[in-house]
């Protein structure tokens, strides 16, 4: 009952804290939910101290439930899944974008992603798009403005995949 909670939605934006706290999206790809693109999802993490212990993905159109609990591997539909172990010109690399995000950066650097893979894919939920890097389905993906609702259970996620997850300057995230 003392844990706190971050959310995308009004209201719901505490403080980390030291404590447990959840870190929730409710619709992360809102867009692609609006326009009944079938590619969104039901995002939630938990942490304590500020680090990831336990995180959850949920696409209600495919039924594919992404979780993973710290120090416990990752899972879909609870199978356990790992990262793609080819390089980048054997994988595909998926990337977002925001409406909000106005700089051209992001695209220079999927065109570059692009001629060094088998191909680009813009899915418009991050969260499922890192999990599908946790499933070996991608093997890279790039977005430059993320907030922790976005990515907070599936970094968790990747990580007990075999993945990580970083900074565009190449910081840790936790």
């Amino acid at each position: 009952p003392e844990a706190t909670f971050l959310a995308e939605e009004d209201g719901m934006q505490q403080e980390l804290g030291d404590g447990y706290c959840f870190i929730i999206d409710p619709i992360d790809g809102t867009t692609n939910f609006i326009f009944d693109y079938k590619h969104s999802c039901i995002s939630v993490g938990l942490t304590k101290f500020g680090r990831m212990l336990f995180g959850c993905v949920y696409n209600p159109y495919t039924r594919e439930m992404y979780s993973a609990v710290k120090g416990e591997g990752a899972k879909l539909n609870g199978k356990e899944i790992h990262c793609s172990d080819k390089g980048l010109a054997d994988n595909l690399v998926a990337f977002g974008t925001a409406r909000y995000q106005t700089e051209d950066t992001i695209f220079d650097h999927a065109k570059k992603l692009y001629l060094n893979s088998l191909g680009i894919r813009a899915g418009g939920s991050a969260a499922l798009d890192i999990c599908r890097v946790a499933s070996g389905a991608n093997g890279v993906y790039l977005e430059l403005m993320l907030y922790p609702w976005d990515y907070a259970a599936a970094s968790l996620i990747v990580m007990e995949a075999g993945g990580f997850i970083s900074t565009a300057e190449g910081g840790m995230i936790t």
